[in-house]
């Protein structure tokens, strides 16, 4: 789907098949692992780097992937039913809108509208139709954020561990020089 193209910029890289792990893209999305799995094997947000096939294989998600689960997760929580959420879904793939920042998720509390302009924004709202709207632009900025605090902390972590371990070297070190 080009993500590379689309977000490369300070995002931590994905591993080296090019992909984000079920945890990582969960935790970003803000949703669990069961519902990421489910959500995957019904069909509603697949991973598009790697399929898991067979036990103890891995799923890899790309950043559009977290990006759709963080979306589906928002229109959940507003009480947008999951059937109109897969047609929402449906459409953003078949949209294959490359400007998301530039688009809105719009709903009546019943359907959900997929509008890349103000003008389509404007028209849903006056015809009274529009109730909300998600602003796909800031959802994709908290998922870089996300993603980049993610990372953050696993590198600092590794950095303690290190030097932790440091430490106890430098300790036996100490020890044997003494003795």
């Amino acid at each position: 789907m080009g993500d590379d193209l689309l977000f490369d910029d300070g995002l931590p890289r994905p591993n080296q098949d090019g992909g984000f792990k079920g945890a990582t893209a969960a935790r970003a999305a803000g949703i669990s692992y069961r519902q990421l799995d489910y959500w995957a094997r019904t069909g509603l947000v697949e991973p598009t780097v790697r399929e898991a096939k067979g036990s103890g294989s891995q799923r890899l998600y790309g950043f559009r992937d977290i990006l759709v689960l963080k979306l589906v997760k928002r229109l959940l929580d507003t009480g947008i039913s999951l059937q109109q959420i897969r047609t929402a879904v449906s459409q953003l793939h078949e949209a294959g809108v490359h400007d998301l920042s530039q688009t809105t998720l719009m709903s009546d509390g019943a359907s959900v509208y997929l509008c890349t302009s103000s003008d389509e924004v404007i028209d849903l709202v006056s015809r009274g139709q529009g109730v909300f709207g998600i602003a796909v632009g800031k959802v994709l900025r908290e998922v870089e954020t996300s993603l980049v605090d993610m990372d953050e902390h696993r590198v600092e972590g590794l950095k303690e561990s290190a030097e932790s371990k440091l430490d106890e070297l430098a300790a036996r070190r100490n020890s044997r020089k003494i003795s």
